[in-house]
């Protein structure tokens, strides 16, 4: 399985966000079929792993709701393949009653979330809400080739694209938060001639310290506490083709050494084995701080940075690029309004409002843009979207918070955590949102500082 089942992005915004359900109890699946179908969703059911491989490469899904227990095996083996192959999609998987041990297995997997037998309806709505938004996040910018804009900056960086898709060579992404840059690593693999093989895309942030070395390069069972099979890690995963490093900047020094010798030797040991694996593998990656500077304060090593920094492409901040804003925020609203069951058709920007959004600064950049227009598409009277709606004026606040990078800072960092959770009422979804964070990032952070 690959990714080349994935429709354009262009496409996608004409066709009804579509859910895959695997469940073996009929019941069930008939429970979430008409729940779902009157969310404004289509929804595929398979009662087998076999019927949703078969279904996961004949068409595309937003999400896939998955049992952990069917007749042919385990939904653990699903969300490891979404996980690894469909790259994009939240699969969220459906457990016994208090089986936390399955839940979390299944979220280091790489779920999306975990929703109890018998399933809670209006929780699952919720869920269901936050998987389609993040499976059509629009920090990755949509177009026919994910990425929109016309204005001479942006022809720039898609012209250094098409060049850095012949290579092979490590490419190093820089940029502010919020302007892409996941979607530039994922238009250059698709251009590349690694197109059929995977794109694993890794925030080196996320994942704790002690657990990273499995992570990216596998273990064998009983090769330390909780290792209960063999698995690959994110290098296996990649094989021919590409792995992405986001904020690589957030790597620990002991990994970095790791790192660079797999880079160097194309080869990983997993944790346990005694012997080498060979691995063909593109590194990409990406930082929104300053690598060089990272590197003179001795917290990047000079060797690694010169390694992934091969070629260097920086991506403009909206505000450099302002032309673009009109395109952006058309093509944005096609979205918002599909994510809520509309065409779209009615929605629209009046004049004076579109003036504003010119003018604006955007810290948060085409993020914040996606957030300032679903707040206002939410609001408007008939579909015409103001300059009240969009509450520019009232943003100051929320732009110093956009602007957090969420450095490990101690006791600064906690304080900021817990101010923004406030201001949310402690909705995990918009404080990840608001701070720029995946919402796994968030909960790692709320584990780490012991505020749960």
């Amino acid at each position: 399985m690959t990714d080349a089942r994935r429709t354009s992005p262009a496409a996608e915004i004409a066709r009804q966000p579509t859910v895959l359900v695997v469940d073996d109890e009929e019941d069930l699946r008939t429970l979430l079929e008409i729940t779902l179908g009157r969310m404004g969703l289509a929804v595929e059911s398979a009662s087998c792993l076999a019927d949703a491989r078969r279904l996961l490469t004949e068409q595309p899904f937003e999400l896939c709701l998955t049992d952990m227990r069917l007749p042919d095996g385990r939904g653990m083996e699903l969300v490891e393949e979404i996980s690894q192959t469909f790259t994009g999609l939240p699969v969220a998987v459906i457990t016994a009653y208090g089986n936390m041990e399955l839940a979390v297995e299944a979220m280091k997997a790489g779920a999306f979330d975990c929703v109890s037998k018998p399933v809670d309806l209006e929780q699952l709505r919720v869920l269901v809400k936050h998987a389609i938004r993040r499976s059509s996040d629009f920090a990755d910018e949509i177009s026919d080739d994910g990425l929109v804009g016309e204005s001479p900056a942006m022809q720039r960086v898609k012209a250094r694209i098409s060049k850095l898709a012949m290579t092979q060579a490590p490419v190093c992404i820089s940029g502010e938060s919020g302007t892409g840059k996941e979607v530039i690593a994922r238009t250059i693999h698709s251009r590349s001639n690694r197109r059929d093989r995977p794109f694993i895309a890794v925030n080196c942030g996320a994942i704790p310290a002690e657990l990273m070395e499995s992570e990216f390069f596998g273990h064998l069972k009983g090769s330390f506490t909780g290792a209960h099979a063999n698995r690959n890690g994110f290098f296996q995963a990649a094989e021919g083709g590409t792995l992405f490093l986001d904020e690589v900047a957030d790597m620990p020094l002991a990994m970095q050494v790791k790192l660079l010798r797999a880079i160097q030797e194309r080869r990983v040991r997993p944790v346990g084995a005694e012997d080498e694996q060979a691995v063909d593998v593109r590194i990409l990656s990406a930082s929104h701080k300053r690598l060089h500077e990272e590197v003179q304060a001795g917290r990047f090593r000079e060797d690694l940075y010169y390694r992934i920094n091969v070629i260097e492409l920086k991506v403009p901040p909206l505000r450099e690029r302002r032309q673009d804003i009109s395109l952006l925020s058309r093509a944005l609203l096609q979205r918002i309004a599909m994510r809520n069951g509309d065409s779209g058709v009615g929605l629209h920007i009046d004049d004076d409002a579109q003036s504003a959004l010119m003018a604006y600064g955007f810290p948060g950049n085409v993020r914040e843009l996606e957030n300032i227009l679903e707040r206002a598409a939410a609001l408007c009277e008939q579909g015409r979207i103001t300059c009240e709606d969009l509450a520019l004026d009232e943003r100051p606040q929320t732009r110093m918070q956009m602007e957090m990078r969420m450095e490990p800072i101690g006791d600064d960092e906690r304080d900021q955590l817990v101010a923004v959770l406030e201001m949310h009422h402690w909705n995990r979804t918009a404080a990840a949102r608001e701070l720029g964070l995946t919402l796994r990032q968030l909960r790692y952070r709320i584990k780490k500082y012991e505020l749960e």
